[in-house]
């Protein structure tokens, strides 16, 4: 038995939601895969005598992608923020998620268009992109449920419960090393 009698659901609630940190820094990283290939990509190929980089929609996607990225990274950072400093943070965590991978598929897609055909061959690996970021979209919390979630915070339907044990905030080394000095 995990924990005391009764508090299966407790616990079961708490590693659900170290799961969506991790979902969330997973498809934070797609979004970033997805723009560096089409970067890349998009200075490689060229079409009517121009590499693909100097097309407005081109262009457009790859700005998405970075706003996106941008976004996520922020959101993933504020919830290992509130982690390790001990505080609670399953509405920062469901966030994160769920933006996380809603604009996961989006990048995914766009990447996938930038590439044209190439986009669906094994020889770049957007095309895997695509399919590694569905799952994401339906793990630990699908995004209708994480849209209830966030609309019920903001409502004031829901309230953050303390969970059934919490970590110490997390310290640097430094500070570690001299609080086991003294």
């Amino acid at each position: 038995m995990v924990g005391v009698e009764g508090e299966g659901f407790k616990i079961a609630m708490f590693a659900l939601e170290q799961g969506r940190y991790t979902v969330a820094s997973g498809a934070t990283g797609v979004i970033r895969a997805s723009r560096d290939a089409s970067v890349a990509y998009a200075l490689e190929r060229e079409t009517f005598g121009t590499k693909i980089a100097n097309h407005q929609l081109v262009k457009q996607k790859i700005a998405l992608m970075e706003s996106d990225y941008q976004m996520c990274h922020l959101l993933w950072l504020r919830a290992g923020y509130l982690k390790n400093q001990g505080k609670l943070n399953a509405k920062e965590t469901s966030l994160a998620k769920w933006q996380a991978t809603v604009r996961s598929e989006k990048a995914a897609s766009m990447a996938i268009e930038v590439h044209g055909a190439n986009g669906y061959s094994n020889d770049y690996p957007v095309e895997r992109y695509l399919r590694n970021c569905k799952a994401a979209v339906i793990y630990e919390g699908t995004r209708d449920i994480h849209t209830l979630m966030q609309a019920d915070w903001a409502l004031g339907l829901k309230k953050e419960k303390p969970a059934r044990k919490t970590l110490p905030p997390w310290r640097p080394a430094e500070s570690r090393e001299a609080v086991a000095a003294d």
